[in-house]
């Protein structure tokens, strides 16, 4: 059975970020509220429960899972060939809705999907977000909808749609933005932006202005 703790309510709030590392621990899945749209997470370094979030969207590994992180000091364990462009769209644009599709260290033991050598990661801007991420550490995080359906903005949406299969809900109230993250490519010489979300091309390009549009 499913367990919702509402992230408005501090006591509630410490108990479900508890609850939620603890079943992440586990190898349990959590769902879990963003600055974009509410996401279902799961241990990035467990095979067995990202295959078991990619599922319970009804996902095949050819949509790789991204990964949420706590800090942007948690990238130099995670990502390798990380250009100097990179860092300038870390620093002005995380936490926030920013996802960098970057080279991963080849050592790391992990199995998001087909990911050719590479990962999604964003750090989020969200506190109740920020606070799990720092206790548990790298999560994989994809959108708490079935595919196909539209990405929730609130905690009743997500488990409409995945109920039990989740053991925690960390319920944060409407999600403040409803437009998905802006995702930029940073394995080569010049960022290319793959999906403009919530950050359009004109704001990228007041950092990095070499930035490309991809088709």
């Amino acid at each position: 059975m499913a367990r919702r703790y509402d992230c408005t309510d501090a006591t509630d709030r410490k108990t479900g970020l508890r609850e939620a590392a603890s079943a992440v621990r586990r190898g349990e899945l959590v769902v879990l509220p963003t600055d974009t749209v509410y996401g279902v997470g799961a241990d990035a370094f467990s095979p067995d429960a990202v295959g078991d979030l990619l599922e319970a969207k009804g996902r095949g590994r050819g949509m790789p899972s991204p990964v949420l992180v706590g800090s942007p000091n948690t990238l130099h364990g995670l990502v390798t060939d990380f250009s100097e462009m990179a860092w300038e769209l870390v620093d002005a644009f995380w936490p926030g809705a920013l996802t960098l599709v970057a080279r991963h260290q080849p050592s790391l033991t992990w199995d998001l999907g087909e990911t050719r050598g590479t990962v999604a990661v964003r750090m989020p801007l969200h506190p109740v977000a920020i606070e799990l991420l720092k206790e548990f550490g790298p999560m994989a995080v994809s959108s708490a909808n079935l595919t196909g359906y539209p990405a929730p903005q609130d905690c009743d949406a997500a488990q409409n749609m995945l109920g039990d299969a989740i053991a925690v809900y960390l319920d944060g109230g409407p999600t403040p933005d409803t437009v998905p993250s802006s995702i930029v490519d940073v394995t080569g010489k010049v960022p290319v932006l793959l999906r403009a979300g919530a950050l359009s091309a004109e704001e990228l390009r007041k950092v990095v202005p070499d930035l490309e549009v991809g088709n």
